[in-house]
């Protein structure tokens, strides 16, 4: 085990390569020695406006090598970083500052949060400042990530692991000194700790403003990249791609793409296994607060069709019922996890409080059941469910019948209400370009699905209804509808 303080990692991949590249965004690339020269100067400009030792940083910034170099920057002076969406409204904004109390806020114009000092995008430090190591310093929180509490308010999800890592650790099948290719959204959880994990193990990351599917096919050719990370959106977009465009990227270099975040339509897992081999593709269930994971290899699934994985080392799962009694094998019921030490020993929420049963066992109320051999299998949230008449229709099983029709890009399933069945289907369907048959479709499903499941109207748009990050936000979706 070798740890290193993230305030030296950089320095640490300069010393045996200080050439070698290390973020690629767009057309530019930066060198390990560049890079952590200009982020020891911005770590001293950050100083200079007053950032101390576990301070948080919000981080309000596009994808790009300036999102890279915050975080980075912040980590040389032993404070957390805590991004956000660049284009969060205002209001939203607020609300995050207001509990998260930064130091400094990075992609905001000065004067627009109050007291709290700000520097727009494009911050450049004073020339003149030393770029040369600072002392050593290691924030007792490694990150601070956002996500939409209960309440409806944001809340923060505070990592209870320091700014640390272990430069021998394979972390997520990463190896030292490759090349990675990390499309998404930084601010979110997934591609901000693949990236990041890459990074830390000194390899060259890419990641783009936007995903692109061909675009992301050659750039894997292009950096040779042995490990992608993907939600199902994007293995999706990518499949829809004319064959002789999706074949024609040499990904022979591939070891590893891992997808997340969202679940993946069986169909679509099924031709990525036959495309680029079981051995390849790897599937991990989890939320930021990290209690707990799932991780389920090609070969595995296989033999486990539609399951998330077994629950990995450090933790323990159990299927709960209404009641809160532990369900048999094959039984639906919540989700609920506890990692290996204990309550809380992963992270602690500002702003927002855990569910939890007794004994402290905690839910991201995500629905499913466990086969015999203990691997588990995801229905879908609980807040996500329809009920219909007397039935529990859940989303992803639609949305991936769906998403398997030609022409279809993606699409939201959501209850309507309705005076006799309490809610009925509602498909928001994605087809740029726009020459689905709603009839065809309806006969697709009825080959796929069980009628009550079968969407009762059907709404057809030409613009994405998820986002990079393969996440989509169906309560406001239902909430626009009902009060249009």
């Amino acid at each position: 085990m070798t740890e290193i303080s993230l305030s030296r990692i950089i320095a640490h991949w300069k010393e045996k390569g200080p050439n070698k590249p290390f973020i690629s965004f767009e057309n530019e690339t930066v060198t390990r020695a560049e890079f952590d020269a200009s982020t020891n100067r911005l770590a001293r400009a950050y100083a200079a406006i007053g950032v101390k030792e576990n301070d948080f940083v919000t981080i309000a910034l596009p994808n790009g090598i300036e999102f890279f170099a915050a975080c980075f920057a912040t980590w040389k002076l032993g404070a957390t970083p805590q991004p956000i969406s660049a284009k969060l409204p205002k209001l939203e904004r607020d609300a995050i500052i207001e509990i998260g109390a930064p130091a400094l806020v990075v992609g905001a114009a000065p004067g627009t949060q109050g007291a709290v000092t700000c520097i727009d995008i494009g911050f450049v430090p004073d020339p003149d400042l030393d770029d040369g190591e600072l002392a050593e310093k290691t924030a007792k929180h490694f990150k601070v990530m956002t996500s939409g509490g209960s309440t409806g308010r944001p809340k923060l999800i505070v990592s209870e692991s320091p700014a640390i890592t272990d430069t021998d650790a394979a972390r997520f099948g990463f190896e030292p000194e490759q090349s990675s290719v990390i499309p998404g959204p930084l601010y979110h959880n997934g591609p901000f700790l693949w990236a990041m994990s890459g990074l830390f193990l000194g390899n060259h990351v890419s990641v783009f403003a936007r995903f692109d599917a061909e675009d992301m096919l050659r750039q894997m050719d292009e950096k040779k990249a042995s490990l992608v990370y993907m939600v199902p959106t994007m293995m999706l977009r990518i499949w829809r791609l004319p064959e002789e465009v999706r074949l024609k990227y040499d990904l022979s270099h591939l070891k590893v793409l891992w997808h997340l975040a969202a679940p993946c339509p069986q169909w679509l897992k099924e031709e990525y296994i036959d495309w680029l081999g079981p051995e390849v593709i790897y599937e991990l269930y989890g939320g930021t607060e990290g209690q707990g994971t799932t991780i389920i290899t090609g070969a595995e699934w296989l033999e486990h069709r539609g399951s998330v994985g077994k629950p990995q080392a450090g933790c323990e799962m159990k299927i709960v019922d209404k009641n809160g009694e532990t369900l048999a094998a094959g039984e639906i019921g919540e989700v609920f996890l506890m990692p290996e030490g204990g309550q809380g020993s992963t992270y602690h929420y500002i702003g927002d409080k855990a569910k939890e049963i007794e004994g402290g066992w905690e839910s991201l109320g995500d629905m499913g059941y466990m086969d015999e051999d203990g691997y588990l299998y995801l229905a879908d949230r609980q807040t996500d469910m329809i009920l219909s008449g007397a039935a529990n229709i859940y989303p992803a099983e639609v949305e991936g019948a769906i998403e398997s029709f030609p022409g279809v890009r993606g699409c939201a399933v959501i209850g309507l209400p309705d005076e006799d069945m309490g809610n009925l289907v509602h498909a928001i369907v994605d087809v740029p370009e726009g020459n689905v048959a709603e009839d065809e479709l309806v006969a697709h499903l009825n080959e796929r699905l069980v009628r009550y499941k079968v969407p009762r109207t059907f709404e057809f748009v030409g613009d994405p209804v998820r986002d990079d990050a393969g996440k989509v936000r169906r309560k406001q979706l239902r909430q626009e509808r009902i009060t249009s």
